[in-house]
């Protein structure tokens, strides 16, 4: 792993239920962890969706493996890079040796 590569700073987020002042549940996203990762392998794609053609951005970021990356999920954390808005995908522990993890990531179309 080339620690120089990793010139990206990124925000996961871990989805979370919040009360509110009067009892409400509702889901937020609260920062998790902040590192460096190695943004690549971007990639995009267009397709017809219910007659729209609709552009996909797909991205791979490598971060380092800590206790904090591991627990990384799709559907429960998202990632923060710039002001773009990534949904995990997949999480990848490159050949199950615990020193990277290659997240797979898809833009949120806001």
């Amino acid at each position: 792993m080339n620690i120089g590569a990793m010139n990206v700073r990124i925000i996961i987020q871990k989805n979370a239920v919040t009360t509110d002042d009067i009892g409400n549940h509702m889901n937020a996203w609260e920062d998790y962890f902040s590192c460096w990762a190695t943004a690549s392998g971007q990639s995009g794609d267009e397709g017809l969706t219910a007659g729209q053609t609709v552009d996909t951005d797909r991205m791979d970021l490598t971060v380092r493996y800590s206790s904090e990356t591991a627990a990384v999920k799709p559907g429960t954390h998202r990632i923060i890079m710039g002001d773009r808005i990534y949904n995990i995908d997949h999480v990848d522990d490159m050949a199950f040796k615990h020193r990277s993890l290659k997240i797979h990531a898809s833009l949120v179309r806001r």
